[in-house]
């Protein structure tokens, strides 16, 4: 392999990248599954909603669950990959908002608790914003969609 091979591999941009499937997949499984455990078990949705709060709990935890499944389908395929990743952009961001920063008020907890119990959720943000930023990669529906249509990313 010559040089300017390596070269143009190393310096590709992102969008064009195979790699970016392990980002979705790891994202897109997730939420997945989250959304379906909002349905399936009691503790994960409908009473962790009344827990935090919500008003509606059982309506909440559902529509929630729902976004969760679609988008997080959405990522696995590749397909609409950026329109995709905001549901789950302000779903995340809601959970931090709602789980995360009310631990700092909390006796025993505090800022170092919050970062630990956080570090999910902060990977889970910083991985939707460059899918939102970056698109679904080669390895994805919409990439072959974009070469059908003569689209460039």
């Amino acid at each position: 392999m010559d040089s300017g091979g390596c070269r143009s591999r190393v310096i590709r941009p992102a969008w064009q990248s195979r790699a970016i499937f392990f980002i979705r997949l790891s994202v897109g499984l997730i939420f997945f599954t989250q959304g379906i455990l909002k349905y399936i078990d009691p503790n994960m949705g409908v009473v962790r909603f009344t827990r935090i709060g919500f008003p509606h709990p059982y309506f909440t935890a559902h529509f929630v669950g729902t976004f969760e499944i679609l988008c997080g389908f959405l990522l696995l395929a590749g397909l609409w990959t950026r329109i995709a990743s905001i549901p789950l952009f302000i779903v995340i961001t809601t959970a931090v908002a709602t789980t995360k920063i009310p631990e700092l008020f909390r006796p025993n907890q505090g800022f170092w608790y919050m970062v630990s119990d956080a570090r999910t959720d902060f990977a889970m943000f910083c991985c939707l914003v460059f899918l939102f930023a970056a698109g679904g990669g080669s390895w994805s529906l919409d990439a072959m969609l974009a070469k059908h249509t003569g689209i460039d990313d």
